[in-house]
């Protein structure tokens, strides 16, 4: 085990709280879903923690890409998948585009909305800083078997503010239109809304011009008159 690893898994069970823990696993649905256990430790107390001990710890990219992949894959806690997610957000990962496995490793094998919705965050960054290079991601994942995957297409331009490319933007959501599930209908009103923004007539002319589900439609239209 990584001396940040350990040290991370350390403080994280000297934070833990187990009243709180039981809370934040019926609000995660932990034991429908098959979710990892909770501590019991906030997730700005987890954030205060990596940066603390990656500050104590320095490392080149291979190796802090390395101590993530540990963290996560050998996580007995939700909070230690928390932790490898902080640490993706640290401004070392910014602009990297050979995290992209890990990206999609941690959206596949997180599999709930708490981490894709962070791993979004991430593909956000990246399209920011390479937007040729993601948007054919976007495209292939927006067609993939996982529900989370196809989530994590649509979310994937959240960054991109005024720069959003709409076309691309279109294509993912249209590729999952008939898609029943809850997430994915969320998360195409919730792009929908974000690029509203910024160009909130041509989101009117999207939701006019297609047939979305009304939990898609509401969360598009909600802040335009």
């Amino acid at each position: 085990m990584s001396a940040l690893a350990a040290e991370v898994r350390g403080r994280l069970r000297a934070a833990a709280d187990p009243e709180r823990a039981g809370a934040m696993a019926a609000y995660m649905r932990s034991a429908e879903t098959g979710n990892l256990p909770f501590l019991g430790v906030r997730r700005p107390e987890v954030r205060r923690i990596v940066r603390a001990v990656a500050a104590a710890h320095p490392a080149d990219a291979e190796t802090r890409a390395a101590e993530v992949r540990e963290l996560w894959d050998e996580a007995e806690f939700r909070e230690e998948r928390y932790a490898a997610q902080e640490l993706l957000a640290l401004r070392w990962s910014y602009g990297r585009l050979d995290l992209l496995d890990l990206h999609r490793h941690m959206a596949v094998t997180g599999a709930w909305w708490d981490h894709v919705d962070e791993v979004a965050h991430r593909i956000g960054d990246l399209a920011v800083a390479h937007p040729q290079e993601i948007a054919p991601v976007l495209r292939t994942w927006s067609r993939e078997p996982s529900m989370w995957l196809r989530r994590l297409a649509i979310l994937g331009q959240l960054r991109r503010r005024d720069q959003v490319d709409l076309d691309l933007l279109a294509e993912v959501i249209e590729a999952n239109l008939a898609d029943p599930e809850f997430f994915v209908r969320k998360a195409i009103g919730w792009a929908l809304r974000d690029a509203a923004r910024h160009h909130p007539a041509w989101v009117r002319a999207f939701v006019a011009g297609h047939d979305l589900s009304a939990l898609s439609r509401r969360e598009a239209l909600r802040h335009l008159a």
